[in-house]
């Protein structure tokens, strides 16, 4: 593996930052060779960089890339200001990182600092790990980008974050909390395929009142089944209902391990760690077309019924 090398560049310029980053390709190799996107990452403040690059850079040993961080330094600086750092080698995953500091007026100009970092030929995507704009689409940073992510379950009200994707949606959008779950639904839809292939009557989700990756969920059982779906804060669990049994899946909020439950039938115990964001971007990078399910899904929160605090019996549960 290559050594790490971390140059930092304070109060630079875009210009003298390509140059070095040139200088760094003829000192060690083409580290930009093999790149297969560009990922832009946008956290609304700098405390959150580190944890972003954390997961760009697990995120690039599955799909190489040039890593460009961009987060406001100091807004009230009188002056703007830029200071960059650069990463390739161990701290950089499979790519090289680009931190972009930026302070006073440049703060408001973030997509203009990216431009002249981004590969030629190579798709583009943006990644808003917390406070994302309202319209991802229209936002400066995302019409720079074919592939958004967003992640409802770090905004200030994550149920209206996720349920407001909905009214910005545009095709190539995705969020966090969806390929949260990517997990659970698959586990549900092979249990809802096994006999008695019954049609599903009514569904549950339960769970922590602020996350969102249950809401879409619940969501996406209202898109796919013709009866009531529930969304109730308790247990964690989904509950399927149909004329001859229940299908349960549950675990502890904390735990890593799922029992199956299903009616007549002995449980069946599967591991089901809450995904990290980092597991959950290298997933978002496999595809960068639009994701047709995932805005269905936005679609069917709308029909989801949320039960008060206290009440998680299914709809016609046994």
């Amino acid at each position: 593996m290559a050594a790490a090398v971390i140059v930092d560049l304070p109060n630079t310029t875009t210009n003298d930052v390509n140059k070095k980053i040139t200088g760094l390709r003829e000192e060690g190799g083409a580290i930009t060779l093999g790149r297969v996107l560009t990922l832009v990452i946008a956290p609304h403040t700098n405390d959150l960089v580190e944890d972003s690059i954390e997961a760009a850079n697990f995120a690039s040993r599955e799909h190489p890339c040039r890593v460009i961080v961009v987060a406001p330094l100091d807004r009230d600086a009188a002056q703007p200001r830029l200071d960059a750092q650069l990463r390739v080698g161990h701290d950089a995953g499979a790519g090289e990182v680009v931190v972009l500091l930026l302070s006073g007026p440049l703060a408001d100009h973030a997509s203009s600092v990216v431009l002249p970092f981004l590969l030629p030929d190579t798709p583009v995507v943006a990644w808003w790990p917390a406070v994302a704009p309202d319209v991802p689409a229209q936002d400066p940073l995302g019409k720079l980008a074919i592939r958004r992510i967003t992640d409802a379950t770090n905004g200030a009200d994550p149920l209206a974050s996720i349920k407001s994707r909905l009214q910005s949606y545009t095709p190539g959008d995705t969020d966090l909390a969806w390929s949260r779950i990517t997990y659970w639904r698959a586990l549900l839809t092979s249990a809802v395929d096994q006999a008695p292939h019954e049609p599903i009557t009514s569904a549950l989700v339960s769970g922590l009142k602020d996350e969102p990756a249950l809401d879409i969920m619940a969501g996406w059982l209202a898109s796919r089944i013709d009866g009531p779906v529930q969304r109730a804060v308790g247990p964690l669990k989904v509950e399927l209902v149909r004329p001859s049994e229940t299908i349960t899946l549950s675990r502890p909020q904390t735990g890593t391990t799922a029992t199956l439950s299903r009616t007549g039938r002995p449980d069946s115990l599967v591991p089901l760690a809450r995904r990290e964001a980092k597991e959950c971007l290298a997933e978002d990078l496999r595809r960068l077309d639009a994701d047709e399910i995932f805005h269905e899904a936005l679609q069917g929160m709308d029909k989801v019924q949320y039960l008060p605090a206290g009440r998680s019996e299914a709809t016609g549960g046994r």
